[in-house]
């Protein structure tokens, strides 16, 4: 198991586990709660230190995978967010309190090959790089690993070859 031990804001040594993730709660073996959360900021609340106040106020950790905010503009945000359960719950309220809307991006993106042509439309909007092109023969290449499950290139496939059940 991969553990760090570091001083947290507070002052005390913090453990947090990176294995051990249950797919299905988002609960670590050791008790804390992970979720992958997918952010969308209203007009106006762009300027608002919605990330600091995770962190400060929520003993949250966060990390930041993408983000597309611009002043005085809508924005969106993908990132992790690990603490102890009742930590991300209110953290999770907090961010509604805020008009901060967010979803928890759980699932996967399955990748039809059979139906895919791959014209690599899906990589121009693919932010993580998980879905490039091969520099040989120009097919597509999947890298689960690497995907946020922003589910862009299921928007952006002219043929429905990428999706995500149900």
């Amino acid at each position: 198991m991969n553990s760090e031990k570091r001083i947290g804001i507070n002052g005390r040594a913090s453990d947090r586990a990176n294995a051990g993730v249950s797919a299905d709660t988002g609960e670590t073996s050791t008790g804390e709660k992970r979720v992958k959360a997918l952010l969308t900021y209203p007009p106006g609340a762009v300027g608002k230190p919605i990330t600091y106040s995770l962190v400060r106020q929520f003993n949250l950790w966060i990390n930041i995978l993408h983000a597309e905010i611009a002043a005085d503009k809508a924005g969106r945000l993908i990132m992790d967010i690990q603490g102890s359960a009742d930590d991300v719950d209110r953290g999770l309220r907090f961010l509604t309190a805020e008009d901060i809307e967010y979803e928890i991006l759980n699932g996967s993106i399955v990748w039809d090959e059979d139906k895919c042509v791959h014209c690599g439309a899906c990589t121009a909007v693919c932010p993580s790089h998980a879905l490039t092109m091969d520099n040989l023969d120009w097919s597509l290449l999947f890298d689960k690993e690497k995907c946020y499950l922003c589910r862009l290139c299921t928007r952006a496939c002219p043929v429905g070859a990428m999706s995500t059940p149900i």
